[in-house]
């Protein structure tokens, strides 16, 4: 499997370390599957941090010992409705052949959600509902 993972994701994951997001990345590291994110999301994550949980940012970095990051390619199709910065997300999930994008982001995705067949193949979940059909 090839997990892609959005800013809320990463920006959990690096203030809970507990929590379920974090464990997603646990597993990962253990070599259970590949993760990615882009540098979109991470430049998100990062900044959401700041603003919010400064003293989780080394956290953050310390989880991108884990994760490749990508670069979206802006040429590959999306699904439609998407917003821009979503359309990105969803691109860079694209470039780096993602079977998995984990996000939090129910507003916008959420109409794709466990439906690869509107989202190119991959398939994209919650981290609860990565973990509930592993």
């Amino acid at each position: 499997m090839r997990v892609f993972l959005d800013a809320n994701v990463l920006f959990t994951a690096a203030h809970n370390s507990h929590g379920k997001a974090a464990f997603v990345i646990e597993l990962g590291a253990a070599g259970h599957f590949l993760l990615f994110t882009s540098d979109a999301a991470l430049m998100e994550a990062e900044r959401n941090l700041a603003a919010k949980y400064p003293r989780s940012l080394p956290f953050l970095e310390a989880l991108m010992d884990n994760i490749t990051l990508v670069t979206a390619d802006l040429c590959a199709p999306f699904p439609g409705g998407l917003p821009i910065k979503d359309a990105v997300i969803f691109q860079a999930a694209q470039s780096c052949r993602a079977t998995h994008l984990l996000t939090g982001d129910l507003r916008h995705f959420g109409p794709f959600m466990n439906r690869p067949d509107a989202t190119f193949s991959i398939t994209v979940q919650t981290v609860a509902e990565f973990l509930a059909a592993m």
